[in-house]
């Protein structure tokens, strides 16, 4: 880290909130960092058994445990040479932390075990031993890290490499690596005489109030565990959601940035330092939209920057390597829209309608060269990547590499594209310039949404003709000769969420999705039908269960008003989820369909970024944002609860308990209602609500807003009808009973209460 005059250090970052300073940055997920200053404190480990030590980098030695996004409580099991330690992290301030191991299990005798600690800051300053703690100063400012027990010995090392080489050189006896003062400083403990203890950093503007706060919070109780973010019905799938974004969220040293990675088990090992999937980070910033609003913005940003001036988005970009010659299936807008409708933010929009529309303006320019009006997947003739070029690059562009559905493709190196016409693609461009129009329309860009609408009435024509197999009755590939591909997957459902699929062809679509023989069985979906077979190579695209898929079809269905095979689709994906998750606390790439398993194989990644498509199903039983309904929450069910998470409303906790749904904000109700089944398109605003009731209503249901409890009340009604609100905001509503779902409107004004309160 440069070093400025007068003892001022250069910030390694000024951009990430101080509430997340500390966080497990590093691509070793046991330590902390505290980012402005770029202070680590990283555990160690030796083992007289092994001969070795190790940094417990990604892997085996490593069981990812909970993870709050802010980094305020981390826990993680520390696995190596059959010793097994709990440790965890918990701030106390944004500037304090404090850490803990608790010895589980010993593969050898406690005093031949040696934990460690160690201090170092990423400029190279000197780490001293001040008052029994190890001290840095960066800049102006102190860091301090106590322990709750005073370690065996001190010792000094130009780097934390150099302490693993220390050990496996000279075995824990060796003296002669003692120091007061050193680049990096540790504290060694060994689990006969600590089997538990703690430690604690403090950063102060004083050394000795950083001492002294560093001491005190480590000799302190530790807190009590924190809340779960999901409970009852579908339990866990919100804290899922957090753990694994958490996990996989780094610093990008690289490119100097904040970012959700595709897997923390590959950041390093894979990609050199950073990797950013395309479509990968889309689904991170709609993961993390769900409970931090900067994270998705970030994330949103990182896969943004991937736009070449070819105007394409790269497929991936690595330290490695960089895919400009394609890019990925467009869920880009999709993704966009659904933020916006969730966080209400108009800039998000903003910062992404011209990245996005010259990324669709591509597709048509690049991937449809004989101007058919349907296009290929392809490998145009830029950059030196892996594939570039080739069949493969070009299947690359579909994410499913290997699939069936691409087995009877050539790639026309003229056209350097594929010669299928691919149902998958062609339905996500269509609802790409429906999602993008959506956006201009937004942005007050009526002309532009206007010609996207139409692009989209056109592809979807296009789909509903020419890319339906009547003779089986399911949408597939067509090749450029005429002849529909053999394979199917569950791209051919793909026609749903584009709204191309007709009346007529719905319901033949569903049998295929509900034949245990085809899609449907103990565990939906597979990437290939299981009648075909390429399913039983279990490789990959070639029959295993990808999470995007689920993803799509269940929105596909939701577009559809299909809500009861919607909710059997997300049931089963998120009971799929749990199966490794509650067992082994993996969050897989992709599953075996006929057992569940994730890691049958030695292909699929075990804590993979978009697994957590699966959880975010189970959440929709209780809540979501989407187009279909806006933001809704279901009163069926089971008792829930979940949140803190964002909404329209900023963040809120949604509890559904004997038959009444609430919406709430710390201690203050903001709506509840005991009206059973989907409550839609809630709206929630200073003076106005509204919501989209079932098309049954019971006798006896009240719907409460106590935000409108006591004023003036300018409109209450329901299916035009006129209701009355209570001083407490409860409103009565009539028995209905029809075919349509009904409108509750309430506008409230502004007016004095009685005396002694205030206004409001």
């Amino acid at each position: 880290m440069a070093q400025l005059s007068r003892g001022a250090a250069l910030l390694r970052d000024t951009t990430i909130p101080l509430a997340r300073a500390w966080n497990s940055w590093s691509s070793h997920p046991a330590e902390m960092v505290f980012l402005p200053l770029g202070v680590r404190i990283t555990p160690v480990a030796y083992s007289a058994h092994l001969q070795r030590a190790t940094l417990f980098p990604p892997g085996n030695t490593i069981s990812f445990g909970e993870h709050a996004l802010d980094g305020s409580h981390i826990a993680v099991t520390l696995n190596y040479g059959g010793t097994r330690l709990a440790w965890s992290w918990r701030k106390q301030s944004p500037f304090e932390v404090c850490g803990t191991w608790k010895t589980e299990a010993t593969g050898e005798w406690g005093l031949r075990f040696w934990f460690n600690l160690c201090l170092s800051a990423e400029g190279g300053e000197m780490v001293r031993l001040v008052d029994g703690a190890t001290l840095v100063k960066v800049g102006t400012r102190y860091v301090a890290l106590a322990a709750s027990i005073a370690p065996v010995q001190v010792t000094g090392h130009e780097t934390v490499e150099d302490l693993v080489r220390d050990y496996e050189e000279n075995g824990y006896f060796h003296l002669a690596s003692r120091a007061i003062e050193s680049p990096v400083l540790v504290q060694r403990f060994n689990l006969e005489m600590m089997p538990d203890a703690s430690i604690a950093a403090a950063v102060a503007d004083d050394p000795g109030l950083a001492i002294a706060r560093a001491r005190m919070l480590a000799a302190a109780r530790p807190a009590a565990p924190e809340q779960k973010l999901h409970v009852g019905h579908h339990a866990g799938a919100l804290d899922a959601i957090r753990d694994v974004m958490a996990w996989n969220s780094v610093y990008d040293e690289i490119n100097r940035r904040p970012y959700t990675c595709i897997s923390r088990n590959w950041n390093q090992s894979k990609f050199g330092g950073f990797g950013v999937w395309l479509d990968d980070q889309f689904y991170h910033a709609l993961a993390t939209s769900l409970l931090d609003a900067e994270m998705a913005r970030e994330n949103l940003a990182v896969a943004l920057a991937n736009a070449t001036p070819q105007g394409n988005l790269a497929c991936l970009v690595t330290a490695n390597d960089a895919w400009i010659d394609r890019t990925q299936i467009p869920v880009g807008a999709f993704v966009v829209r659904l933020l916006y409708e969730r966080l209400d933010d108009r800039t998000l929009v903003t910062a992404a309608y011209e990245t996005l529309r010259r990324n669709h303006d591509w597709w048509w320019e690049e991937r449809d060269p004989l101007g058919r009006g349907l296009a290929s997947y392809g490998s145009s003739a830029l950059g030196e990547a892996l594939y570039v070029g080739t069949s493969f690059g070009a299947r690359n562009e579909s994410s499913m590499d290997n699939s069936p559905v691409h087995d009877d493709a050539e790639f026309d190196a003229q056209t350097r594209t594929l010669t299928t016409y691919d149902v998958g693609l062609n339905s996500l461009l269509c609802f790409d310039a429906e999602c993008l129009a959506f956006m201009a329309r937004v942005l007050g860009r009526n002309d532009e949404a206007e010609a996207l609408e139409q692009r989209a009435e056109a592809l979807r024509l296009r789909i509903r003709t020419e890319l339906w197999d009547e003779t089986r009755g399911i949408f597939a590939n067509r090749l450029r000769d005429g002849r529909f591909v053999k394979s199917v997957g569950p791209t051919s459902f793909f026609p749903l969420i584009c709204g191309a699929a007709s009346e007529e062809q719905i319901p033949l679509l569903l049998g295929h999705l509900n034949d245990p023989a085809k899609f449907a069985g103990a565990f939906p979906l597979p990437s290939i039908s299981r009648d075909d077979p390429a399913f039983a190579d279990n490789s990959y695209w070639r029959g295993r269960i990808w999470p995007p898929l689920n993803f799509m079809v269940w929105h596909g269905l939701r577009r559809n008003g299909l809500d009861e095979q919607a909710s059997r689709l997300a049931t089963e994906s998120y009971g799929l989820f749990r199966l490794s998750w509650e067992e082994a606390r993996l969050c897989p790439e992709n599953y075996n369909a006929d057992t569940g398993e994730a890691l049958d194989q030695p292909d699929t990644e075990g804590f993979y970024g978009w697994g957590v498509l699966m959880p975010m199903l189970g959440l929709a039983a209780i809540t979501d944002v989407a187009p279909w309904n806006g933001w809704e929450m279901l009163n069926e069910g089971g008792d829930a609860r979940v949140g803190p998470l964002q909404s329209p409303a900023g963040l809120v906790v949604i509890e559904r308990r004997a038959g009444r749904v609430t919406i709430s904000q710390g201690d203050h109700t903001l709506l509840s209602t005991d009206v059973p089944g989907r409550i839609a398109h809630i709206r929630l605003q200073p003076g106005f609500a509204s919501l989209s009731l079932p098309s049954t209503i019971p006798a006896g249901c009240s719907v409460v807003l106590p935000a409108a409890g006591g004023l003036m009340v300018e409109l209450a009604r329901i299916a035009n009808v006129d209701l009355s609100v209570a001083s407490d905001g409860t409103i009565p509503l009539p028995a209905i009973s029809g075919e349509s779902r009904h409108i509750l409107t309430l506008v409230y004004g502004w007016t004095l209460l009685q005396a002694g309160n205030p206004h409001r």
